[in-house]
């Protein structure tokens, strides 16, 4: 979808209907760099096609391509593949340029390139310090064998350290430094990495993966419970609703699952059923007020605009890494809910979402900042209001193609 605006509603306000989401986009990615260092041995089902992961896939087959002098990937806004291929490029010969987009080239990357020196990797940035685009000379000589990282940044620094691990002539050892972000999303790459044959030690705030080989294997990719997440938010929105989601396991790997417990208290019952994961608007939402997002913070923009649209004074913490992702969601967030009144409220670690002032605006637009959540976290208000406008509506490529799509076969309006 190419328009700059586009003019969202819902005559009837009534959700009832499947959908069949896309592979998950972090297990693909994860995926997708398992197989590269697989040796031919790993094959893939489900693989995602967002745009992320298309994005990686034709890096690495780039990567693998030999090429005379510095071979230039540019993986644009894909924030994920920035990180994995970081780490993986220093495992195989030749010499690399890493860039990005301009906002991918204002995320910063030297923790996880100062880990990656630390074992012998030789990665030099190309602008600014501690920032894409990178230089990196593959074939590393590994030296030392163990690195200690924060645990309270990305948690995709920590996975790319662990998915090249087992392919690193000593193995190593990662020492997380203090409270571990995402903590299910490190668990997942271990998961994935175990379904290969590949197994770590997990004690206290250390994982050791030693070397070894990867053993034939096919992964089998769930259904995305980030993308999921926007329909609990439809449901939630809805007069009257109900959604079934295919595929999606009640014992997933995904962080996002934590979807469930928190939609449960914004009246969407879920029921795992065998043809799927259903979703029913229920009449009894809880008075719960504060929730901890720290293992799940994609789903901070939907659980903050669903907060905001059923006047939810609610307070969340666990949001440190949201202003590092694809754009300041933090900021982002506070400027389009105020265009209907709603406020979130920085207080230290903690942010308080105020609905007191909140109104039905007659004619909204808004922003999504190259933020492919940004998008799919505001859609579900034309089911609140009677439209709304969601600018640069394509931004959803990155991780839900479909998205709008799948809108419009529930009867969602689109102009």
């Amino acid at each position: 979808m190419s328009q700059q605006v586009i003019t969202l509603s819902h005559p009837s306000k009534s959700i009832h209907g499947t959908v069949q989401l896309t592979g998950s986009k972090s297990e693909s990615n994860r995926a997708l760099i398992i197989q590269a260092l697989g040796k031919g041995k790993v094959a893939i089902q489900n693989l995602s096609d967002a745009f992320d992961t298309v994005t990686l896939a034709a890096a690495l087959q780039k990567a693998a391509t030999p090429q005379d002098g510095f071979n230039t990937i540019d993986i644009g806004p894909a924030g994920t593949a920035m990180r994995f291929l970081t780490a993986y490029l220093n495992l195989i010969k030749g010499n690399f340029i890493l860039t990005g987009s301009e906002r991918m080239q204002q995320r910063p990357i030297g923790i996880l390139v100062d880990a990656l020196k630390t074992i012998g990797a030789d990665v030099h940035y190309e602008a600014k310090s501690g920032f894409p685009p990178l230089k990196i000379e593959g074939g590393m000589f590994q030296g030392k064998d163990k690195i200690s990282i924060k645990g309270n940044i990305s948690s995709q620094y920590i996975s790319a350290l662990l998915l090249i691990a087992s392919s690193l002539k000593k193995g190593l050892t990662l020492e997380i430094e203090g409270e571990l972000t995402s903590r299910p999303y490190v668990t997942m790459t271990l998961n994935m990495l175990k379904e290969v044959g590949i197994q770590s030690e997990w004690q206290n705030n250390t994982i050791h993966i030693a070397p070894q080989e990867t053993q034939e294997a096919t992964i089998y990719v769930e259904p995305d419970w980030s993308a999921a997440s926007y329909w609990y938010a439809i449901v939630a929105l809805s007069k009257a609703g109900s959604i079934v989601l295919p595929g999606l396991k009640k014992n997933s790997l995904q962080g996002d699952i934590a979807i469930v417990e928190i939609m449960s208290h914004f009246g969407v019952a879920s029921s795992f059923e065998q043809d799927g994961l259903h979703l029913t608007k229920v009449s009894e939402p809880s008075g719960k007020t504060f929730f901890d997002l720290k293992e799940c913070p994609d789903l901070a923009q939907t659980v903050v605009v669903v907060a905001a649209a059923l006047r939810r004074d609610i307070s969340l913490t666990g949001l440190e890494t949201l202003k590092i992702k694809e754009t300041d969601r933090i900021a982002a967030l506070q400027m389009e809910i105020g265009k209907f009144g709603a406020k979130l409220i920085e207080d230290g670690t903690t942010y308080h979402i105020k609905t007191d002032e909140v109104f039905e605006p007659t004619d909204v637009s808004f922003a999504t900042y190259e933020d492919h959540r940004m998008a799919m976290a505001f859609a579900p208000l034309s089911l609140i209001f009677k439209s709304i406008k969601i600018e640069e509506p394509h931004v959803v490529e990155k991780s839900y193609p479909d998205f709008w799509k799948h809108l419009a076969d529930q009867k969602f309006i689109i102009d």
